[in-house]
């Protein structure tokens, strides 16, 4: 057994060390998730909620570069990201332009793809702990005049990112429209791991028609854990155009095995592979029948994710003395406290209430993005109402996990009806996007 070892990370976020995956807290982290198509639909939002709402732990997000879709910018990856942070996803971005390179005459090359990473290095510069970077997605075809220059081109697009200051973990697919069924990602693994000067990069294969027998899902995997590389399964399905894969086995080896899965996808599959969205119409409510075996049929995320420690503060469990847990401010703000004057509203529930924190996210030159947490107190909430005003003339562009009305420069924003019901101590978040200067204003939070 070959084992790759890295020295200690100092890095901030994600780090690969013996072939596996740990989060910034150095813990082990195992992806349970599935794909969601952003890219093709901007608008639908809400699928990161639902996705969350179904168990699991990463979201894999379609982006594109602008080679073969329509760009999503700077602005539009900041929000993804945020709603990745919003719904306590870890969220794997990747290009989408590149696939099927060597076949597809419209494709991207890696090259291409970093461009655009380069590109759009503000919106997830500092993000380190709650995403990585898929490079591209399945980077070539099976035209072998192509896919034979996978290593020294994975190698040189993971080198140029480092040496523009990237410190993401970074994901690479395999060949062959991902499914490598040329073995080689498999034989040149280590050469593609060892180019990593941090050592902190996983290899991605997708499991369709190649991997249609438990031994095929087997013998792949287990040629990677036996060396220590880090592996991870970065798209798989039920059926596909090119054959019937073996999801059980997929799922049942990556339990055994220590391995990450994400499965595709969330909602909007078309030209005849419909069969593959996990709920019908991007409704969460509406799962089908992959979605059902995906979420919870055996070895499934409902059952196998764990979320990853990074949002272990995030929504904290009140201690024993509330003086202990600053997010309730009962000494600060006495105000929040409903029960220290019971006679001057004696129709507010006791000890009820919220408080709303408002943080910057990020900012460029003719705009911004903040995040709002609205934290209950000491007793379970059913809704919140967040109201501010703006004092140096921002106008809001676009706003998510919440509902707005404006008057002005006066704002007002409702939960939406996923994430009214808060428990005591616990938090839910909202972010937006505006024009303008950022300046932080003063946030009012009431609860019913």
């Amino acid at each position: 057994m070959f084992a790759f070892v890295q020295p200690a990370q100092a890095a901030t976020g994600f780090y690969v060390e013996n072939g596996r995956l740990y989060d910034a807290n150095s813990n082990e982290f195992i992806m349970r998730g599935v794909s969601h198509p952003h890219t093709w639909f901007p608008n639908e939002t809400d699928a990161f909620a639902g996705i969350k709402s179904h168990g699991a732990n990463t979201v894999r997000v379609v982006l594109s570069s602008g080679d073969r879709w329509t760009r999503n910018d700077a602005s539009d990856v900041a929000n993804v990201v945020s709603e990745c942070k919003a719904n306590q996803l870890i969220c794997v971005l990747e290009v989408h332009d590149t696939t099927g390179y060597g076949e597809e005459s419209e494709a991207a090359t890696l090259d291409q793809a970093v461009d655009y990473w380069e590109s759009i290095q503000s919106a997830i510069e500092g993000e380190e702990e709650y995403i990585l970077i898929n490079i591209g997605n399945e980077p070539y075809g099976n035209d072998e005049a192509t896919y034979s220059s996978w290593a020294s081109d994975t190698s040189d697009a993971i080198n140029r990112l480092r040496d523009a200051g990237f410190e993401h973990t970074l994901v690479v697919d395999a060949p062959n429209w991902g499914q490598d069924w040329s073995y080689t990602m498999r034989d040149n693994a280590e050469t593609v791991y060892n180019s990593d000067p941090t050592g902190n990069t996983m290899l991605s294969i997708h499991m369709y028609g190649v991997f249609d027998t438990a031994s095929a899902v087997s013998s792949y995997l287990n040629s990677f854990v036996d060396r220590g590389l880090p592996i991870m399964i970065g798209e798989f399905g039920h059926n596909h155009s090119d054959g019937d894969p073996a999801e059980d086995a997929i799922m049942s080896n990556a339990e055994s095995l220590g391995v990450g899965y994400i499965g595709w996808s969330w909602s909007g599959n078309s030209g005849g592979v419909d069969y593959l969205d996990m709920v019908n119409d991007f409704n969460a409510n509406s799962l089908t029948s992959w979605g059902e075996r995906i979420f919870y049929g055996a070895n499934g995320i409902d059952e196998t994710a764990v979320e990853a420690s990074v949002y272990d503060g995030v929504d904290p469990t009140p201690t024993d003395d509330p003086t202990d847990d600053p997010t309730d401010e009962p000494t600060d703000e006495p105000t929040d406290e409903p029960t220290d004057e019971p006679t001057d509203d004696p129709t507010t529930p006791p000890a009820g209430g919220c408080s709303a924190e408002y943080s910057l996210v990020n900012q460029w030159g003719s705009g911004f993005q903040a995040e709002i947490t609205v934290t209950a107190g000491d007793s379970d909430i059913s809704g919140w109402q967040v109201d501010w005003t703006f004092t140096n003339g921002e106008s809001i562009n676009s706003l998510w996990n919440a509902n707005v009305t404006s008057s002005g420069s006066d704002i007002t924003t409702t939960n939406k009806s996923y994430n009214g019901d808060v428990s005591a101590g616990q938090s839910t978040s909202f972010g937006f996007t505006a024009s303008g200067t950022n300046e932080t204003p003063s946030l009012s939070c009431s609860a019913s």
